[in-house]
């Protein structure tokens, strides 16, 4: 039966999750704003939102699921929704590129600078 691994959100990402527009398909999530609370196992998100409902820890809108990886599961995430669940998916900022900054050529002009007076 597949595990799933619940996180629930924060208060402050709560409410902005409650006041936001409903937008459908991918969520991007930050790990930030959510708590890992513990794993169940259910066979659907659904069977696990009323197994939790039934033990009087109901998830509640912008809470995860997240499949534990294994037996042919890749670890996915859905996100409770007021309309039941929904893709989503963990925020990874982009790498930065490897330039040379302006503030470190300013530097190096101005070292020069200094050696040469």
């Amino acid at each position: 039966m597949p595990r799933f691994r619940i996180h629930r959100i924060k208060d402050a990402p709560k409410e902005n999750f409650r006041w936001a527009a409903h937008t459908g398909g991918l969520t991007i999530v930050k790990p930030k704003d959510y708590d890992l609370d513990r794993e169940v196992d259910a066979a659907t998100p659904y069977a696990a939102w009323k197994l939790l409902a039934g033990d009087g820890r109901a998830l509640r809108p912008g809470d995860l699921l997240e499949n534990v990886p294994g037996e042919g599961l890749s670890g996915e995430l859905q996100i409770a929704k007021y309309i039941g669940f929904e893709r989503a998916q963990w925020y990874v900022p982009e790498p930065k590129p490897e330039t040379n900054s302006p503030t470190a050529d300013l530097s190096t002009l101005a070292e020069s600078i200094s050696h040469s007076l």
